[in-house]
């Protein structure tokens, strides 16, 4: 079935090719720039030939006053008019005459004029003869003038004047004074039919070396046009198409150095990432059940995690209300236990009770300080920090308690770490636990090594990594998951089980990880990342409820 035609085809603008809007162009442009440069030449030639025609009349004219020079000191003005008549027969020169200082002409090729009186007040004299005064320097382009013939022929004339020499008041022609500058002048017509002549010939070779230049740039301009250009932009309009219906396997020649060249290989990239992306929709619609099933296990995970998640934060503020209940009464407990034990109407006997109660509300007060821990808010104040030195500071307060009294402590602290910002206090609080959780977990062995190592964080490039071993019995499998959470402990009755999750939401609330690797009977690491700069920008407050 074929397509019903546009009513309004005939109407609408014909697509004109790109090689067809350049040739355009660049002939417009060429045109225009010829024909500037063939005037600016053709110009330049009727200059240089009309001065050159000025210096040659002058040349003659000073020629004929150097001849004549010598018979007219003699007066032998036969001779001296015979001479300019030879000197008018050459070719071009339409009439020479000789002009005395008052304007009369003396002797002339045309023997009708001699004998007549030039207006000096005339367009042809003025220029010499100013109101004021006469000029006997008058610049050589000045002395020439143009004008017609009665017959029509076009003429350029050249006046030059005699001057006064010494010998001319003494010798026997005139016996001009001494105060006279000029004496006559010497007037040089000649036909401008030759100089005419050689400025069309002249602009006849210019137009069609012009017109020549033009087809020829025109023709170079086209070629490397298709060459350069129209092929490449044809190629890519068939790639196009081709990618519009549909062909994303489709493959482009091999590309030019250069911008059009850039243009191809962009497209080819394209056209792969196009091929590479309806692959993996593809394979994204092939496998899209498992990915869904997939997807859905994960977000159960992640809502069972924020179930529990709240839980754990309404307990912490449950934990809040209750140990701030509980240390009330329990203060007036250590007040006044502290008190009977310091009296002395105490019946010895009650010592030892006393001496338990205050030992037990001390421990229920630790419980208690550990509570108000879990559920405060950690804001850490970040400052430079060195970590070498936060665990050099640590050890200082642990290694000196009866459980690291066998334990040899291994130190590889990196020299070279770099500086972080961080809590000084608060990474100390976590060291403090991770070391005294490591030696409790050696303090029945004869011999415990605990190991330290600091380095900087050579995957990332954006932090520090702190691993700290002990060699003790190690955790089992199934019991790693939980260390962090809050109340779980495996020190049975000696740990209250927050510790550790204290220790978490700190490393959490700095933006860093903390991990732990544990087998039964090969000891346990702890390994802290932390960054150079908190990675939440210091905008969330982590609470200590949180799970691993």
């Amino acid at each position: 079935m074929q397509t019903p035609e546009h009513p309004l085809r005939f109407f609408l603008p014909k697509r004109v090719s790109l090689i067809q809007k350049l040739t355009i162009l660049t002939g417009t442009v060429v045109v225009l720039f010829m024909t500037l440069f063939a005037w600016i030449n053709i110009n330049n030639l009727q200059k240089l030939l009309v001065n050159n025609t000025v210096r040659d009349l002058d040349n003659l004219s000073s020629t004929i006053i150097r001849v004549t020079r010598h018979e007219m000191l003699l007066d032998n003005r036969p001779l001296v008019y015979q001479m300019i008549n030879e000197v008018a027969n050459r070719p071009g020169v339409e009439r020479i005459r000789m002009i005395n200082r008052n304007g009369i002409i003396v002797h002339s090729t045309l023997p009708a004029e001699v004998g007549k009186t030039l207006d000096q007040k005339s367009v042809r004299c003025d220029m010499c003869h100013k109101p004021d005064r006469t000029l006997t320097h008058q610049p050589l382009r000045e002395r020439s003038r143009f004008f017609t013939m009665p017959d029509g022929k076009q003429v350029m004339g050249l006046a030059k004047g005699v001057r006064n020499e010494a010998s001319c008041s003494t010798a026997a022609c005139h016996a001009h004074t001494e105060s006279e500058k000029i004496l006559g002048v010497v007037d040089i017509i000649v036909s401008l039919d030759i100089l005419k002549a050689d400025l069309v010939s002249y602009r006849n070779r210019i137009i069609l070396l012009t017109l020549l230049l033009i087809f020829l740039l025109g023709a170079s301009l086209t070629f490397f046009t298709l060459h350069l250009v129209n092929r490449p932009v044809n190629e890519l309009l068939r790639h196009t198409t081709r990618l519009a219906q549909g062909q994303l396997d489709c493959e482009m020649p091999q590309a030019s150095n250069d911008e059009l060249g850039e243009l191809m290989r962009a497209f080819q990239l394209m056209t792969n990432n196009l091929r590479q992306a309806r692959d993996d929709l593809e394979e994204w619609g092939r496998t899209l059940e498992e990915k869904v099933r997939e997807r859905t296990d994960e977000l159960q995970r992640v809502q069972i995690q924020l179930v529990h998640t709240e839980k754990l934060a309404s307990l912490g503020e449950l934990v809040a209300g209750i140990a701030h209940e509980i240390n009330n009464p329990l203060s007036g407990i250590l007040i006044f236990s502290s008190m009977l034990l310091q009296d002395k109407r105490l019946d010895p006997a009650l010592t030892g009770d006393l001496n338990t109660i205050s030992n037990e509300a001390q421990r229920c007060a630790g419980i208690v300080k550990g509570l108000l821990e879990f559920a405060r808010d950690y804001q850490p104040k970040m400052t430079d920090c060195d970590v070498n030195q936060v665990i050099i500071d640590s050890l200082r307060l642990v290694e000196c308690q009866a459980i690291f009294q066998n334990i040899v402590v291994i130190k590889e602290l990196d020299p070279d770490l770099q500086m972080i910002m961080a809590d000084h206090n608060q990474l100390k609080q976590v060291f403090i636990n991770v070391l005294i959780n490591a030696g409790q977990a050696m303090q029945d062995l004869e011999h415990g090594e605990l190991k330290i190592l600091t380095m900087n964080n050579e995957e990332s490039g954006s932090g520090i990594v702190v691993r700290i071993s002990d060699s003790g019995s190690g955790v089992p499998k199934e019991l790693l998951g939980k260390l962090f959470d809050p109340f779980f402990t495996t020190k049975g009755t000696g740990g209250t089980g927050l510790g550790l999750s204290v220790s978490y939401g700190i490393i959490q609330a700095h933006g860093g990880t903390i991990k732990v690797e544990s087998a039964l009977g090969a000891g346990t690491t702890f390994i802290i990342t932390l960054p150079f700069s908190q990675s939440n920008n210091g905008a969330l407050v982590i609470k200590q409820n949180l799970i691993v």
